[in-house]
């Protein structure tokens, strides 16, 4: 057994030892008057069967059979392929937590090499971390990076990122004297760039965007970057659909100086929201102000082959006032599940998947957009996820889509209010056609009710 309880001798023995004979005494300190002095009011305990034939008839009242979703917004279904599951459920890898140790934790630092050594092939980028709590978080640190590296406290952040990436944004830098200001977008669904060249200066840090966007428009990042880049800003690049970076060119030949997001997609299921993976990667000049760590390949005294963790520049290696990131946590787990699905697709695996979603995705609007009452918001291109418009309250269609068990689209009203009756949907090559057409077809029954 993995776990054998202390017997009546073991408890006498550590209450001895203590100088105490019974457990109670252990709560004098504790007011008589708050002590509750009766049983729980809970079940009484089942026996295994009773408790998976209980669980079982819970979950009975799920209605999860022949159940279709096309919400994405930050949260992608994608395929996974069987050995992720098989091959990161291993012990070995499943029970170390962190690399305290490199010289008897070389899989799990050679896995994270391997990570960051990915990230970077698909960003552009010189050099990537491992890792951070999720795209949010990681969006934050972007900023806060940015601060460190040039001093200055405006951060011009793209209201097309994900509304609660900016919200992260707004607690980590409330009060350290950051100043954010948000940029509109136009009618593409792209950041308004004639807005973005008016409002940045020579004070500004940052200019921070997403691609593909919160409406899955794909920005032009180099314009952006350019932008950013006369007035002496960074460029800060976030993706929270990491699957585009399979067929989109990579953010760093296009100008960033800092990509940063959610590699959710690569092999971590929905799991009621977590656990995530953030990642980022940037120019190897910044290295110094690079928050989490950094793995990197060397050999021993013999000659061969070795990991070790090249830069740490969290709280708990170093002084806390020199710490580049307040994260300790290692996504390990998360970073190796990443790690074997890109390595089982390869590149040529990867960008057939980010094809099927680009092909998928603009079936669904073309079909969707033939039924009267519905258009695309907005005109911009995009890849697996759309914004569509309605002529009727979509609260109310959202409703009797959930009568037919499909889940549309998010509510983009509650978000932004001028998109009234809009709705974000995302198809991914999990979708069939026949899903597709199928909700095609009960939106039209819906619309002309």
């Amino acid at each position: 057994m993995n776990y054998i309880s202390l017997s009546d001798k073991d408890k006498k023995e550590m209450l001895d030892k203590i100088g105490i004979s019974t457990v109670d005494e252990l709560f004098n300190s504790v007011p008589e008057n708050i002590k509750l002095k009766r049983l729980l009011d809970v079940p009484a305990a089942l026996s295994e069967p009773e408790l998976v034939d209980k669980l079982k008839e819970i979950s009975g009242k799920n209605k999860n059979a022949g159940l279709l979703s096309f919400l994405g917004a930050g949260a992608y279904q994608h395929y996974i392929p069987v050995v992720v599951d098989y091959l990161s459920s291993r012990g070995e890898f499943v029970s170390p937590y962190t690399p305290y140790q490199p010289e008897v934790s070389q899989g799990t630092l050679q896995v994270i090499f391997e990570f960051q050594t990915l990230i970077c092939q698909l960003t552009g980028m010189d050099i990537a971390n491992a890792s951070l709590y999720d795209g949010a978080s990681g969006a934050a640190e972007a900023v806060l990076m940015a601060n460190r590296l040039t001093r200055k406290e405006k951060i011009l952040v793209a209201s097309t990122i994900h509304p609660q990436y900016r919200q992260v944004i707004q607690t980590y830098t409330r009060n350290l004297g950051l100043s954010i200001e948000e940029i509109d977008f136009v009618n593409s669904g792209k950041i308004n760039t004639e807005q973005l060249s008016k409002k940045i200066d020579e004070e500004t840090a940052a200019v921070v965007c997403q691609s593909p966007n919160f409406f899955g428009i794909i920005e032009d990042i180099q314009t952006i970057s350019d932008i950013a880049h006369k007035k002496n800003a960074l460029s800060v690049y976030v993706v929270t659909e990491p699957l585009s970076l399979g067929i989109l060119e990579p953010p760093g030949k296009l100008g960033a100086d800092i990509v940063t997001g959610e590699a959710q997609a690569f092999g971590m299921p929905l799991s009621f929201g977590g656990p995530y993976l953030g990642f980022m990667a940037c120019s190897k000049k910044y290295l110094r102000q690079f928050p989490g760590r950094i793995a990197g390949q060397t050999k021993d005294v013999d000659g061969k082959q070795g990991y070790v963790l090249t830069l740490s520049t969290r709280e708990q290696h170093i002084r806390r006032e020199r710490a580049t990131s307040n994260i300790c946590t290692n996504q390990a787990l998360c970073l190796l599940r990443a790690t074997i699905f890109l390595e089982t697709l390869g590149k040529c695996g990867l960008r057939d998947m980010a094809t099927h979603n680009l092909y998928k995705a603009d079936y669904a609007r073309q079909k969707i957009n033939e039924v009267k009452g519905i258009e695309s918001r907005f005109s911009g291109t995009s890849f697996n996820e759309f914004v569509l418009s309605f002529n009727k309250p979509w609260v109310e269609i959202e409703s009797s889509l959930r009568e037919k068990l499909i889940i549309g689209g998010y509510n983009l009203q509650k978000d932004y209010p001028g998109l009234k009756n809009c709705a974000l949907f995302c198809v991914t090559e999990m979708h069939k056609k026949e899903d597709i057409d199928k909700l095609a077809e009960i939106l039209d029954e819906i619309l002309r009710q």
